[in-house]
């Protein structure tokens, strides 16, 4: 493998984006391409001259968060009175359920980022007289619950010509129809800073449509004049975000709330009229997030220890597991055995489980081939959330295993190596050109280069609960230290070979590469 130069890894990258048709805002898909749109503007202009109750349900995690604010905010900014309901994840459940239903007693409901598979609460809702508009962007099922109008580009017969969106460029494009038929002067583009966090946080290709606006969405939550974003700014001291910035730290502590408490919490955040309220909701979220990640670390112990590496699949489960870490834990672990994973938490007999892949399946397909023994399920390739009663769990098991005796390499998608990399080389030069071509995320990866034979100087692990490592290597005369994070104890001998990301790190005004260990091979 040869040595990657600048030039070589300037024209990489940029060959990425040459064919993307929205590389400019101005290019971006127009409202009307969705199906059902103009039946929903109509619905909603209808409910606003009649002085009609709207009420928005939206989800608990940072996608349906930053979607309930973005169609809060919009409302409010055009002078339109809406309710909205978060559903707490431990006592209604995920989105619009039938236990959201019964808190809904008139008017027109409007879902955000869910909806699609709440056919008994859309029944509910026609019992009881009351209009339903769904906005969502997760795989559709074989039955579409009873609404006036479904806005998915998933769905068949929808023109929109991407349709890898998260649930908050739905909602913005239904405000951007409503703006437009309602002829409000309210600015949009005030709401990609919002749009930028659900993008990354949702895990969202970052290819085409979505790398134009979170490209434009990070550089505007610098300038936002949202009062979370100038705490925000505040805490983190960035001259210029990147989408890691997103991905490790604001989104974490959004989706703190929802995962641990109620994300109402965050909700309250996003929507703050003060830095002063702000910087309470933000305190409480810093709380959650640090309490998640002591359950988060405990549950992945226990689930490590349930693990049988011969699987095709890490399928485990516990008692009383907290619902609100076990998606990340199954991102750990799939990450961590180059598999998928499915983490179930039992209780009074019920099993709720989330499963992630980073594989060349489709984690929706793979669970609706069980659905005869679950009770429910819905998500979308990589992320998918399901239940089923803890008897069925063997069973359940069993079954992953056989639909995924595949190839090993499909059950995980390997690095893309760009080349081998001459740590000598990286100069804030080489540091720019990673930078340039940020925002980084699925189908769009930071780059990533082998690093081989290194002698090994020093190894340790630090941080409070010791489970990141450092290494001190000295490569072909070079020394420089190469990290890697939420780690387990090993040995290596004298020489290693590793695959490798770089980030800019800045500290007191000085910029150095900070290499962060993706493999060791």
């Amino acid at each position: 493998m040869s040595k990657i130069t600048k030039k070589e890894l300037f024209d990489i990258l940029k060959a990425r984006h040459e064919n993307n048709q929205y590389s400019r805002l101005a290019q971006i898909p127009e409202p009307n391409s969705f199906k059902d749109i103009d039946l929903a503007i109509k619905r909603i202009k209808k409910a606003i001259q009649s002085n009609e109750k709207i009420t928005i349900v939206g989800d608990y995690d940072v996608d349906g968060v930053v979607s309930t604010t973005i169609i809060v905010d919009f409302f409010k900014r055009a002078g339109i009175k809406v309710d909205y309901i978060i559903p707490n994840r431990f006592t209604h459940g995920y989105g619009l359920s039938p236990k959201i239903v019964d808190m809904i007693d008139e008017g027109l409901v409007i879902t955000v980022d869910n909806g699609i598979s709440a056919n008994e609460a859309a029944k509910k809702l026609k019992e009881k007289n009351i209009d339903l508009i769904i906005t969502d962007h997760h795989t559709v099922g074989e039955e579409l619950p009873n609404a006036i109008a479904i806005v998915n580009p998933k769905q068949e017969g929808c023109s929109f010509p991407f349709k890898d969106i998260c649930g908050a460029q739905v909602a913005w494009y239904l405000c951007a129809a409503l703006k437009k038929e309602l002829n409000l002067n309210v600015n949009l583009q005030e709401f990609f800073d919002l749009l930028s966090v659900a993008i990354i946080a949702d895990i969202m290709p970052m290819t085409s449509l979505n790398y134009t606006m979170v490209k434009y969405g990070l550089k505007q939550i610098k300038t936002s004049n949202r009062p979370a974003f100038i705490k925000i700014n505040e805490m983190m001291h960035k001259d210029l975000y990147v989408s890691d910035d997103v991905g490790f730290t604001i989104a974490p502590k959004i989706n703190s709330a929802g995962r641990m408490d109620d994300a109402s919490v965050a909700l309250s955040f996003l929507l703050s009229e003060s830095v002063y309220e702000a910087n309470d909701s933000l305190q409480l979220l810093e709380e959650l997030n640090c309490y998640r990640k002591v359950l988060q670390e405990r549950i992945s112990q226990k689930a490590i220890l349930a693990t049988q590496e011969e699987d095709n699949a890490v399928v485990v489960w516990g008692e009383d597991w907290h619902e609100g870490v076990i998606g990340i834990v199954a991102s750990k672990l799939s990450n961590a055995y180059k598999k998928p994973a499915f983490i179930f938490s039992i209780k009074n007999g019920m099993a709720k489980g989330s499963a992630r892949a980073n594989a060349n399946i489709d984690l929706y397909t793979i669970i609706s081939e069980t659905s005869d023994i679950l009770k429910g399920f819905g998500g979308h390739k990589n992320a998918a959330g399901l239940s089923l009663e803890a008897k069925n769990l063997e069973e359940f098991k069993k079954r992953i295993n056989d639909i995924l005796d595949i190839e090993p390499e499909d059950l995980h998608i390997e690095h893309d190596v760009l080349g081998e990399l001459d740590v000598s080389c990286v100069d804030n030069e080489f540091l720019d050109i990673i930078e340039k071509f940020e925002p980084y995320g699925l189908d769009n990866h930071r780059p990533i280069f082998k690093v081989t034979n290194s002698k090994i100087i020093k190894s340790q692990l630090f941080g409070k609960d010791k489970n990141h490592l450092k290494l001190t290597l000295n490569n072909n005369g070079f020394i420089f230290e190469a990290l890697q994070f939420y780690t387990e104890n090993r040995d290596f001998g004298e020489y290693i070979d590793l695959v490798i990301s770089i980030n800019k790190n800045e500290f007191r005004g000085e910029i150095s590469p900070q290499f962060l260990i993706q493999d060791i091979l």
